[in-house]
């Protein structure tokens, strides 16, 4: 089977699609209204746990690079725990699912379907609560942590995006915090690695004003970025 670290992103979404509108569906199937939800229910938990499934192959094949950043690891053990989990649970709540639908060919056993309905539901119950909290587990890791911008697909590029808005966010913090040099520092950097970005060199002006209090400099540094006469956003600026 393929490699599917750099598809893992575009998995999980549907993981999280399927399986809960699937146990919502589950759900609705016991009231009287809407039957057809009944086997709606069975065909998105099955596709979601088959999905599920590939979460966790496409998980584990994608953690290496995201653990070796300081910090992270305890974090991805448990995300990958978590993911582990919710697919047994799901695996559990499809076979009840597929056994069910089974019963109800089955003329005097398909009166038990019903209970085994009601297990696949109480176990989906539990098994969108591990969801849930494997997903904002992943979501911490790309937003909290960086683990994935820059490393989903191994281009150097996107881990020079990275870099720059780390550099970026970070001098901002160090700004309202009353770090003067220490969002300089940055900012210099970000004008030393990004030479030929306009937008880098217009921060790298806004810094020695602010951060540098150097207006002489702030006016030689906007004037040596070049403009074309047309582009009437960058000249206003």
């Amino acid at each position: 089977m393929p490699n599917l670290a750099s598809w893992h992103p575009q998995i999980v979404h549907f993981v999280v699609a399927l399986l809960f509108v699937g146990l919502a569906m589950r759900l609705v199937a016991f009231t009287p209204y809407f039957r057809f939800t009944n086997y709606a229910a069975t065909t998105l938990l099955v596709v979601g746990t088959i999905a599920a499934i590939l979460a966790v192959k496409s998980g584990l094949e994608a953690h290496d690079p995201v653990e070796r950043i300081p910090g992270t690891r305890p974090l991805v053990v448990e995300h990958e725990e978590g993911g582990e989990t919710t697919r047994n649970i799901f695996i559990a709540v499809s076979l009840l699912e597929l056994a069910a639908l089974g019963l109800t060919y089955r003329g005097t056993w398909s009166r038990y379907a019903r209970y085994l309905y009601v297990g696949s539901a109480a176990l989906g119950i539990w098994g969108a609560a591990e969801l849930f909290e494997t997903a904002e587990h992943g979501g911490e890791l790309v937003y909290s942590y960086g683990g994935g911008p820059g490393l989903r697909t191994g281009d150097p590029q996107d881990v020079q995006r990275l870099l720059l808005a780390g550099l970026y966010n970070e001098s901002r913090v160090d700004r309202r915090e009353g770090r003067g040099a220490d969002a300089a520092v940055l900012v210099n950097e970000m004008a030393r690695r990004f030479p030929g970005d306009t937008s880098v060199r217009f921060l790298h002006a806004e810094s020695l004003l602010l951060d540098s209090k150097n207006p002489r400099a702030a006016l030689a540094a906007v004037d040596s970025i070049p403009i074309a006469p047309k582009d009437g956003r960058l000249r206003s600026r």
